[in-house]
């Protein structure tokens, strides 16, 4: 099977060297399986990926979805391999058996998801948000409401979205509009506006489960008023079959400079008098349950630059490796051959930078993704506190540092294609676009700074930062000694001890003025970032420094690229945020004192 989706030999590399997901077996949930039905759901995944879903991924971005007497209408190709998807189980793969699931552990199902979202992520975010919804109404709906919507999504029948963002309101989820009122026989009427409202609207499913954030008549103001509710396309009958059709309708489709495949809609709610809506758990409790889902999506967002950024570099390795251009800086004589570029120092900076970015936040998801099982089924509940913890701490991250650096790799690939790159007849340009989506997918730099600096690490008095750094420390400590880690054992030190120094300064000072404190949250974010990816980085030295010495020369180039890897990123990528250490210890001010007027 031919593909530029993921490299097979990093994969196995973290998940099994690295990650140690073998472990994970070993917890009653997942006794049933092995590194082979492991090995099988992600051959699968990939399979499907790179027959299915790859081909029409051009093709989807030329011929967006129309609008047409009523309905969208968008290229068959995309029914076909949702279809496929369906049918393979690989929608439910994290879920129960007796559900219709693999009952695969998260870290194994998110690869599988990242493998089709490197193939095609406009297809695969139909089937995406549908998981995401699924799993929130599994983990705060009724048995109803499970049986009733989210059994048929997992089988692939209805479709899911999320349904927050309104035209006045943006990423200010407190001034939302749409209102709920009761009705009378436990359901709600609900009215209002969506906007930027992804897989919206379509024909893919017999119906699509929208969860739409909404205000009661008599709700708090702020956030503390949101409610959540199931507003289903198709009202859904007692024994499952399909009812008339609900007061939801499309008002147009918004056409993006990527995800082109994807239908970005908006959408009115009550126009002939009000949405049937069901109200998910306990009133004005919308927000924290949304969270639920706005998380696992934040995770997917990371894991889809990831992947975007992955697949555009190995297009970029595999056209620099093919491509001849230019001659060796001493090579006077024109005559002579031209070499390939990946002989040239600046594009081997430029593919350096690719694979450091790209595999260094694969490690950061997939190791995120460890934590979820890790809060859910540990046997040791002082276990399970603390991966739970550490991932609410590390989601701003997954979110927003692949969304930029992994965004970087895809700028980079176009860069070694030369001209050619910013071409539609090379995929590397989609790549681009399709990625540069997300840094405003599920909240923006500037939205997950304010939450891991405001929120995040000082929740529970600092623990879970603190367990964080305990857990680099002891890495760098475990890699002191060898002599082939020990410099970047000291490099990724001292980023700590400056990160640690920047985070003391700007926690004493968010308790007095928090404003300023907030101010350069994202470049907070950046550094802490690239700590966390610079301890990835050395805990993959690590595992491939062991695999040198059990397993020889049988992968010595591999291994020895993941240490090459390692210390390019310690060396030329974490100093550069930490540069700007001084700007965030001292609060600079210049972005709140610089005059409206003066811009």
């Amino acid at each position: 099977m031919s593909q530029k989706i993921i490299n097979t030999n990093d994969l196995a590399f973290l998940l099994y060297e690295l990650l140690d997901v073998e472990r994970f077996t070993e917890f009653p949930r997942y006794a049933d399986h092995s590194r082979d039905t492991f090995d099988a759901a992600i051959e699968l995944a990939l399979k499907v990926g790179a027959e299915t879903f790859a081909p029409h991924n051009h093709l989807c971005d030329g011929d967006e979805p129309r609008f047409e007497n009523g309905k969208v209408v968008i290229r068959p190709e995309v029914s076909e391999a949702l279809a496929v998807l369906r049918d393979t189980g690989l929608m439910a793969a994290a879920q129960d058996y007796d559900r219709g699931g693999m009952q695969l552990p998260s870290v194994i199902a998110q690869t599988c998801i990242g493998l089709i979202k490197g193939a095609n992520v406009s297809t695969q975010a139909y089937a995406g948000l549908t998981i995401a919804a699924c799993n929130l109404i599994m983990a705060h709906g009724s048995e109803e409401y499970k049986r009733r919507f989210a059994e048929p999504m997992m089988a692939g029948r209805f479709f899911g979205t999320m349904c927050l963002t309104e035209p006045q309101a943006g990423s200010s989820l407190a001034d939302i509009k749409t209102r709920a009122v009761p009705a009378g026989d436990g359901s709600y009427r609900i009215t209002g506006n969506k906007i930027f409202i992804s897989a919206g609207d379509h024909e893919l499913s017999e119906n699509i489960v929208h969860l739409v954030l909404a205000k009661l008549p008599d709700a708090p103001p702020g956030v503390k008023g949101i409610s959540l509710f199931i507003v289903p396309k198709f009202l859904v009958n007692e024994d499952g079959s399909l009812g008339e059709r609900n007061d939801v309708t499309l008002a147009g489709l918004i056409h993006k400079m990527g995800y082109r495949g994807t239908t970005s809609t908006m959408l009115n709610f009550g126009e002939q008098g009000g949405a049937v809506g069901y109200l998910v758990g306990e009133p004005h409790q919308g927000l924290a349950q949304m969270f639920h889902m706005m998380n696992e999506a934040r995770i997917g967002v990371g894991l889809g630059s990831v992947m975007l950024g992955y697949t555009g570099y190995l297009h970029a390795l595999e056209y620099a490796r093919e491509r001849r251009q230019g001659r060796p800086l001493r090579e006077r004589d024109p005559q002579t051959p031209m070499i390939p570029l990946i002989e040239h120092a600046d594009i081997r900076r430029m593919l350096l930078s690719q694979k450091a970015f790209v595999e260094g936040g694969l490690s950061l998801c997939l190791y995120a993704a460890t934590l979820s099982d890790e809060k859910k089924y540990a046997d040791d509940p002082m276990v399970q506190e603390e991966s739970a913890g550490l991932l609410e701490l590390l989601i701003p991250i997954v979110k927003s540092w692949p969304s930029q650096f992994c965004v970087e790799a895809n700028s980079l690939a176009i860069q070694v294609h030369g001209g050619y790159g910013y071409t539609r007849e090379y995929p590397v340009e989609q790549f681009y676009r399709d990625n540069r989506l997300n840094p405003i997918h599920e909240g923006t730099h500037g939205i997950q700074g304010q939450d891991l600096l405001g929120r995040k690490v000082p929740m529970q008095d600092g623990r879970f930062y603190r367990a964080l750094v305990q857990r680099i420390r002891d890495t760098i400590s475990e890699c002191a000694d060898a002599k082939e880690l020990a410099a970047s054992s000291t490099l990724l030190g001292d980023a700590l001890d400056t990160l640690q120094h920047v985070t003391e300064a700007l926690q004493s000072m968010r308790r007095e003025d928090p404003e300023r404190a907030l101010a350069n949250a994202y470049l907070y974010m950046e550094c802490f970032g690239h700590v966390v990816v610079g301890w990835m980085w050395l805990r993959q030295a690590q595992a491939a420094l062991r695999g040198l010495q059990q397993d020889g020369t049988q992968q010595k180039a591999f291994y020895e690229g993941k240490l090459k890897t390692c210390e390019y990123f310690l060396r030329y990528e974490l100093p550069k945020p930490l540069a700007l250490a001084g700007v965030l210890e001292n609060a600079d001010r210049s972005t709140l004192e610089m005059p409206e007027e003066c811009f």
